[in-house]
């Protein structure tokens, strides 16, 4: 996706797995990117179409975190928070794949897969209120 992003391409291509399906998903579901398909060809392909604001990638860095050799599991409390809520951190948890701040609302914790924030491009404002997550801010 990093290297599609900065050619400026609008779409990439990557083999199926279940779990880059359910990284899609939340990537669709935060607005990171704007949506997915499976091909069904002689070998399933998952789809990605890419986001852009202004000409400029919406996603600015993707950072695994988990990897097979080391594992990164985090209880609900210790759930880590990117960029101030301007990023997200994908968890695994018992319930699926899902953002850090589903895991922090249905209180369950689990293992970060990755991190991914917003391009330095998009600017943004934070409400009036105390919370941190990213639906609390003002983004043009």
């Amino acid at each position: 996706m990093r290297n599609a992003q900065l050619t400026g391409k609008s779409q990439v291509i990557v083999p199926y797995s279940k779990l880059k399906l359910s990284i899609a998903k939340v990537l669709v579901g935060e607005g990171f990117i704007k949506s997915f398909f499976i091909d069904e060809g002689i070998k399933k392909n998952l789809i990605l179409d890419l986001k852009y604001y202004s000409g400029k990638p919406v996603i600015s860095n993707i950072k695994r975190v988990s990897s097979p050799g080391l594992r990164v599991f985090k209880n609900k409390d210790k759930i880590p928070t990117v960029l101030g809520g301007l990023g997200i951190a994908i968890v695994s948890t018992s319930k699926g794949l899902m953002s850090d701040k589903e895991a922090r609302q249905l209180n369950i914790g689990g293992e970060v897969i990755c991190f991914v924030s917003w391009g330095e491009h998009v600017s943004c404002r934070k409400k009036n209120n105390n919370n941190t997550f990213r639906s609390n801010y003002y983004c043009k």
